[in-house]
């Protein structure tokens, strides 16, 4: 009795020690002594129409993370260095669903960020939510995103509908100075959730400011002809057009409506599109005078806005664009609140990101302010609107609007002047 008694103890003992051992050489799972690197998961277009600015948001977000771990990685996590995992959404749903299971459940990281499209974005912050880690959204502007009492969700991009209010101010405000008074208005978007969010935007602020919309005219993405979409428009001589596309759209019907010579006081973008490297190079001269409205121009006039774009232009041959800066200042607000929390516990992590308060260094050339609210929505992101000039024979965005951003010397040309100017 008294040796079965001590062999119990004994089994006792040994298993203490080992699990002792165990969470000796684990450091908890979380310790700051352990970690060694940080996966952050990155669910971007890599390829397909979008391909492009899925590529400059990667570029973006390796000079951000080259930056950072340069200077130490994450401090208050032993130095850890973070590592980017990309995955190829195609600029499907369903793919970019699979890839924020696959991201989360077999490379285990700590965060994820994307999607460039809301349609695809959509579907993967639920994922993200489900297993409650953090996702951190850049780009995609559909209203939804942040409207699903979500707490694992931040979005730093503007909503759709602030493009929309933005631009119909722009457009109250051009009407006046310039004495045109503008009646009527064609709006032409791809049917998928974002362009069907711009739509509710529009209709709110359009109706508020008493013009009339005389078309709202869907098409499917990526459609290799919109010949009849644009005839519709010509046919109603509405006195300004305003577009959601993405990139292959908006090249097509900036081609098409120069093809047909369709003369409204103005064409307005919604960015997507119209804001990729791309377009100027499939539009070339037809879309001069053309307007977009965007959160960035590399002519603004913010802090380090100068410095860093300069270092991307040196790194990848081009310049930053609105996508590019946010996926950038993206980077650091990760790494502020990766600081802050401490640890790779997701709700750490997501606590920090709630309490982001960000009022210097780099982020400044995003915004003078970067904080959440309850919605996990960024307050007061900055629009502004560009208008595409010619300058020294290359196609520029030139900002033209609020004056005070505008770039100094340069005033919006207003109306169009046509396709004979």
């Amino acid at each position: 009795m008294f040796i079965k008694r001590n062999y119990k103890i004994f089994l006792l003992c040994i298993t203490v020690l080992l699990v002792m051992l165990i969470a000796g050489c684990s450091g908890g799972g979380k310790s700051s002594g352990e970690v060694k690197e940080i996966k952050i998961g990155n669910i971007l277009p890599l390829s397909g129409s979008a391909a492009p600015v899925g590529k400059i948001g990667q570029q973006a977000r390796d000079m951000a993370v080259e930056e950072i771990n340069a200077a130490g990685g994450i401090k208050s996590l032993g130095g850890a260095k973070i590592k980017m995992i990309y995955a190829d959404s195609k600029g499907d749903p369903a793919t970019g669903v699979a890839e924020a299971e696959r991201l989360i459940t077999q490379e285990r990281v700590a965060l994820i960020t994307g999607a460039y499209q809301s349609g695809v974005t959509l579907p993967a912050t639920e994922v993200a939510e489900r297993y409650k880690v953090p996702f951190v959204c850049p780009v995609p502007s559909e209203d939804v995103i942040t409207e699903r009492g979500f707490k694992y969700v931040f979005r730093l991009a503007e909503k759709t509908t602030w493009r929309n209010r933005e631009q119909v101010r722009f457009i109250q405000d051009m009407a006046k100075k310039f004495g045109t008074p503008v009646k009527t208005v064609a709006l032409i978007y791809e049917n998928t959730a974002w362009g069907q969010g711009a739509v509710k935007g529009w209709e709110k602020y359009l109706k508020e400011a008493g013009l009339k919309i005389v078309l709202k005219e869907p098409y499917p993405a990526n459609s290799s002809d919109l010949t009849p979409v644009v005839l519709k428009v010509k046919q109603l001589k509405p006195d300004v057009i305003m577009m959601c596309s993405y990139v292959s759209d908006a090249a097509l019907l900036t081609n098409t409506f120069a093809e047909h010579k369709v003369k409204p006081l103005a064409f307005i973008g919604t960015s997507g599109g119209f804001a990729d490297p791309v377009y100027f190079k499939t539009t070339g001269d037809n879309s001069e005078y053309f307007f977009d409205i965007s959160t960035w121009e590399p002519d603004v006039n913010r802090p380090f806005s100068k410095e860093v774009n300069e270092k991307f232009k040196q790194k990848y041959g081009y310049p930053m664009n609105a996508e590019a800066v946010k996926a950038y200042t993206a980077m650091y607000v990760i790494k502020d609140a990766l600081e802050r929390a401490g640890s790779l516990d997701p709700e750490a992590i997501r606590k920090a990101l709630a309490e982001t308060k960000l009022t210097s260094g780099v982020t400044q050339m995003y915004a003078s302010e970067i904080i959440f609210d309850e919605s996990g929505q960024m307050v007061n992101a900055p629009l502004i609107i560009s208008q595409f000039r010619k300058i020294n024979g290359k196609m520029e965005r030139v900002t033209v609007w609020p004056e005070k951003e505008a770039r100094p010397g340069w005033k919006p040309v207003w109306p169009f002047p046509g396709w004979d100017k």
